[in-house]
């Protein structure tokens, strides 16, 4: 594929998606007030808006804790991580029954604080980054500002750890998403993964 065509290719592809709600954490805060309460699964460190209508004292902006708690007014202290927003607020609906009959409850995600992933390694710029509602590798990379010269484009790997299992390394195929012919091998990235990019051997 001549490298003219190719670039457009990947800049269409990966680049532009880089200027969506993403590429500032600012920004990136409204974005997964749009995800659907049923999938979007709640993670320590995610701020939420709770509001109860017609209950002035009962509309609060929470951060969820380390342990995946969230403490609000008249309920105490109850477990958020791991939940749908549409069963927290369910959860909360129930607690409130006694008190607030038929509460109108509303859950909403303030700053998906929770749900970032990191790229380390031979990038422009490594760090921390918000994934909203998703995000592939390519466009993790992106948000870095795209691959060093001294980059191992064959040695990228995604570093994954899930609750109760052991790290696992994911080989990402680079040069076939590069290319374009193999967009469907762009891994999509979850919560707290880490992508490392190596430096290249220069033997």
């Amino acid at each position: 594929m001549p490298n003219t065509l190719k670039y457009i290719i990947l800049f269409l592809t990966f680049c532009l998606p880089a200027f969506s709600p993403l590429v500032s954490p600012a920004l990136a805060a409204d974005a997964p007030e749009a995800a659907s309460p049923s999938s979007y699964i709640i993670l320590p460190g995610d701020v939420l808006q709770i509001t109860v209508w017609k209950e002035d004292g009962l509309d609060r902006e929470t951060l969820v804790l380390p342990d995946g708690s969230i403490t609000f007014p008249l309920i105490g202290t109850i477990q958020a991580q791991g939940k749908s927003l549409a069963d927290l607020r369910a959860l909360i609906k129930k607690k409130l029954a006694q008190l607030i009959p038929d509460a109108s409850v509303t859950v909403a995600v303030k700053a998906a604080l929770g749900h970032t992933v990191n790229v380390i390694g031979q990038v422009t710029k490594p760090g921390e980054f918000v994934m909203g509602q998703h995000m592939t590798v390519m466009q993790a990379l992106s948000q870095a500002g795209g691959l060093t010269p001294y980059a191992s484009e064959s040695g990228i790997i995604i570093l994954r750890r899930s609750p109760g299992q052991p790290e696992t390394s994911i080989p990402f195929p680079y040069d076939d998403v590069a290319d374009g012919d193999d967009l469907d091998k762009d891994i999509t990235l979850e919560p707290g993964d880490v992508v490392v990019v190596p430096t290249a051997s220069l033997l």
